[in-house]
């Protein structure tokens, strides 16, 4: 629950600070219609991204034993490409992002076409989002008792967001996105072995398969510990070699890329 939070507060944070740049850009333009055609665009944008979330469930829940490991494999390698392009692209554009979204909005009169804006600037990290979602919760094996937390983590953005635009809270965006970027490396890697072991069953990696080591004796399935290490981190209590090395494998790399290569140059 408290991994589905944090990527609701992160993505969520995001979406509110685009939608936040265009909407006062707008207003300050005088453009009270458009300001509203975005929020239009926006809801669409909101509405799709649910609906690909249900039908990635729909899809997975219909099909036989094998296939839908497959889709579970599949959908989670996606989410995490999905979700570690999205870190370091954000890292890269934050600072030009609202002469951006400006440059987007000052030569466009067609209502239509600020609506597309609008939802073109969410659609796409909400699909991400809510794939990201879906394989998180199946990784922590906690069903619908997660997707609270990523409720609960998109309500706080949205409140946060709204605290910021109106200019009634300052907020470190540059720490915020350190931290939340590390955390969701972190569940990233637990999502990949997630998947990793989803191929294991179907035969389809059949090598290293010895344990890396056993704590199960004191991580005990449904203990408070387990189901809060399994929430956060996607943890195994019992992983194989493959999933350990497909843990580190991404996990350090991508580290290294984010917080250390930056400062080397």
């Amino acid at each position: 629950m408290l991994a589905n939070f944090m990527i609701g507060l992160r993505e969520g944070l995001e979406a509110a600070l685009v939608i936040g740049i265009l909407v006062a850009y707008l207003r300050k333009q005088n453009r009270l219609s458009d300001a509203r055609r975005v929020i239009w665009g926006v809801a669409a944008a909101i509405v799709v991204s649910i609906l690909a979330g249900l039908l990635l469930n729909v899809l997975v829940a219909d099909t036989e034993a094998g296939t839908n490991q497959i889709i579970g494999a599949g959908a989670s390698v996606m989410a995490v490409v999905f979700v570690t392009w999205m870190i370091f692209w954000m890292a890269r554009h934050s600072r030009s992002l609202p002469s951006q979204m400006h440059a987007k909005l000052a030569d466009v009169t067609s209502g239509l076409a600020v609506v597309a804006i609008g939802f073109f600037a969410v659609v796409r990290e909400g699909i991400e989002t809510s794939i990201f979602l879906w394989s998180s919760t199946n990784a922590a094996g906690q069903g619908a008792v997660s997707i609270w937390g990523a409720i609960l983590g998109l309500a706080t953005s949205g409140a946060i967001g709204y605290a910021i635009y109106r200019g009634s809270l300052r907020l470190n965006l540059k720490l915020f996105f350190s931290v939340t970027s590390g955390f969701l490396i972190l569940v990233s890697a637990g999502i990949l072995a997630y998947a990793a072991k989803e191929l294991e069953e179907l035969q389809w990696l059949p090598f290293l398969q010895a344990k890396t080591y056993d704590v199960s004796s004191v991580v005990t399935e449904g203990s408070p510990l387990e189901i809060f290490l399994k929430s956060t981190l996607s943890f195994n209590a019992a992983p194989t070699l493959l999933q350990t090395l497909v843990w580190f494998a991404y996990a350090v790399p991508v580290s290294y890329l984010y917080y250390l290569h930056p400062r080397k140059k």
